[in-house]
């Protein structure tokens, strides 16, 4: 069974007998445990929403109406975003409010977009942000953002203050840096410099690691201590640590979940909301990631709440794990009680687990009870140890006032697919009798049940998803659509970061970062100083690309690229394959490489015609053959002898600097 050091002491069996049957008290009189402080869901970490801006406005608002509308669908009751850092940060990069220090700009990105539709459909929604990297210019010598601290926190709240300013949100939760060192000087300055700007209630989160070591830090240090209202962990496996429990503050799992497997990501999810308190006392727990919004290939594909990756036709997916988020979320709400370990909370005698949670004014209880087996509740991380579950029966048995004051309980109930059988998602069911005090379930394995006096429960539906499609060809983009500094809808930047600008009259995509920032600490391709973006269907193979390209102004990079068959992406853009093709405009050279980094160099020359103005790049890949041209002359039509046989066109420039791209056109052939 899983469990913790504190299993022994909360966790001792405390069922006694009644009938043949396990009886697990439900009992506020001896008071109540920990407050509950929401579920909630990521957009970031990174660009995890990118193709939601672009969907069809009806099936826009629906995907938005499964996330966020209270009583209808996962009803998130905390939304996560990230402060974008012009880093990759795993399944693309988000631009950032500063890409230098003389620069600012609150409308970057589709994240205060996103906040601003989240609370419209939930007014009490609360928000939460963190960065994942920060620009360079806020870099030291060790590659961190503590060149300045204080120039670090001004950043931050410029972020917060940026989004009461000009979209009227108020930021109730603000993170550190995202799975990377904390620096304890930098979170007291934070808390000061939030202090002094007027936020007072934007409540500090730390750290944002993989564990709870930053307990032992506040436990000598009462500055820092007063300073961090909660402590959030990724990852945890249900379990914190008796330091961390001690110090009575807020636990909260601040980054969870990240199945990509339809049969055992709903189990986990199911298992991980309950026993997050059960094991480990966290009463939050933010599920990474909102929604899978970002193209087929990418890492870690499908591993959202839902899936919603084709803007143009408008298809996407409500898979099970809206219907297992939904036992919790519509049943409860920020600020009800968790009743105690032994009385309302725990584990079942043959697997599984029960919480209880009371509203502040006591007239409503809600009950969640899952039985999971460890093969069907598997997560991606942390290794889950083996245990059993079993069909059993269980009593539970309302103790006090609340046997006497509720009579019937709602009843929803799912089970999960598991063993073969199909699944069975948030059934709404006759309501449970209370006999004498007394409520009997026979539960089976895999099943999610709610017990609730609540009257609000309900299933949303939509009809006629629209069907799949593939990416519709040919395309054509010229940018003149968007607003100046708006990023381009369907191409999804990877390292850099990519806007529209323009200069008389005509508009063209710009990449804008001049070095490399500080990254993610688990994601170091941005110091490869390559920028991408990519585009399409990562399944093309026999495809033609051509685009404008220039190099004008100051701070310009040395060379653009054109990319077909691009397999690069994410973290590991460095290791994957694609048909490059370079071109180096001052110089009039040209380079086709197999690789982002141009380390396979497959053959290079000279450029005979270039117009130092907008210059046409072209490529083309059919079968085993590609050929590429600047200006309509040929530069090469040669036999790859590398198998590259598929990917989508990409983008970009080395180094870091400036590029201008236009009349992005493509098509099979």
């Amino acid at each position: 069974m899983e469990g913790n050091v504190l299993s022994v002491f909360y966790f001792a069996c405390l069922c006694s007998m009644s009938f043949g049957y396990p009886t697990y008290p439900v009992d506020n009189s001896v008071g109540y445990g920990r407050t509950f402080t929401g579920i909630g869901a990521i957009s970031g970490g990174g660009a995890t929403s990118k193709l939601l801006r672009n969907y069809p406005l009806q099936q826009r608002s629906e995907i938005l109406d499964y996330l966020f509308k209270p009583n209808f669908g996962a009803s998130l009751h905390i939304f996560k975003v990230e402060i974008g850092g012009d880093i990759q940060s795993t399944e693309g990069t988000e631009a950032s409010h500063m890409h230098n220090s003389w620069d600012e700009n609150y409308n970057r990105g589709y994240e205060w977009w996103m906040m601003k539709e989240a609370k419209m459909r939930n007014p009490d929604i609360q928000l939460y942000a963190l960065p994942w990297g920060f620009p360079g210019f806020l870099k030291d010598a060790y590659d961190r953002p503590w060149g300045n601290i204080q120039s670090t926190a001004d950043y931050v709240v410029k972020w917060v203050n940026g989004a009461r300013v000009y979209h009227n949100l108020t930021m109730d939760y603000i993170g550190i840096w995202n799975e990377s060192p904390y620096n304890i000087t930098y979170i007291k300055t934070l808390r000061k410099t939030l202090d002094s700007a007027g936020f007072t209630k934007t409540k500090i989160i730390a750290s944002d690691q993989n564990g709870w070591d930053i307990a032992g830090d506040m436990n000598k240090d009462a500055e820092l201590k007063n300073a961090i209202y909660g402590l959030g962990s990724h990852y945890p496996g249900t379990n914190s640590t008796p330091e961390a429990v001690a110090l009575n503050k807020p636990l909260w799992a601040s980054e969870d979940w990240s199945c990509v497997d339809p049969i055992t990501g709903p189990g986990c999810l199911a298992r991980t909301l309950n026993q997050n308190y059960v094991n480990g006392h966290m009463t939050t727990t933010v599920i990474w990631n909102l929604i899978s919004s970002y193209y087929y290939g990418l890492p870690w594909y499908n591993s959202g709440i839902m899936t919603a990756s084709e803007p143009w036709s408008g298809h996407y997916v409500v898979p099970a794990n809206v219907w297992v988020t939904a036992h919790t979320t519509q049943f409860t709400a920020i600020g009800w009680k968790y009743l105690s370990h032994g009385n309302g909370v725990g584990k079942l005698a043959s697997g599984g687990s029960y919480v209880a949670l009371m509203s502040p004014d006591e007239q409503d209880i809600t009950i969640i009870i899952e039985t999971l087996e460890h093969d069907f509740s598997i997560c991606t991380r942390p290794p889950l140890a083996p245990f059993d579950v079993n069909d059993q029966s269980a009593l539970f048995e309302l103790k006090g006032v609340l046997g006497q004051k509720f009579k019937y309980l709602n009843t929803w109930y799912s089970r999960m697919a598991a063993n073969g059988m199909p699944p069975t998602l948030f059934q709404q069911r006759n309501p449970t009798k209370v006999n004498n005090g007394s409520v009997y379930l026979y539960l089976g394995r895999d099943e999610v049940w709610t017990l609730t006096t609540l009257q609000t429960g309900f299933k949303g539906s939509y009809p006629n998803i629209p069907y799949s499609r593939p990416f519709p060809l040919p395309y054509i983009e010229d940018f003149e659509d968007y607003e100046v500094g708006a990023e381009p809808f369907n191409l999804a930047q990877q390292v850099g970061a990519f806007e529209v600008d323009e200069v008389n009259g005509i508009k063209f995509m710009k990449q804008v970062v001049l070095e490399e920032p500080v990254h993610w600490f688990w994601c170091k391709i941005d110091t490869y100083n390559t920028t991408l973006t990519v585009i399409g269907d990562y399944n093309w193979k026999d495809i033609r690309a051509d685009v404008s390209v220039k190099l004008e102004g100051q701070n310009t990079t040395d060379s653009v690229f054109l990319s077909v068959r691009t397999t690069a992406s994410g973290c590991k853009a460095n290791t994957e394959s694609g048909l490059f093709l370079f071109f180096f405009p001052k110089e009039r050279l040209y380079v086709l490489s197999a690789d982002l980094l141009r380390k396979t160099v497959l053959i290079s020359g000279n450029v005979t015609t270039v117009t130092n103005n907008w210059d046409v790049i072209s490529l083309e890949a059919r079968g085993d053959h590609v050929w590429g041209a600047v200006n309509q002359n040929i530069l090469f039509n040669i036999t790859t002898p590398i198998s590259i046989t598929n990917g989508w066109v990409g983008l970009g420039s080395y180094p870091y600097g400036t590029a201008y791209f236009d009349d992005l056109h493509i098509n099979k052939v």
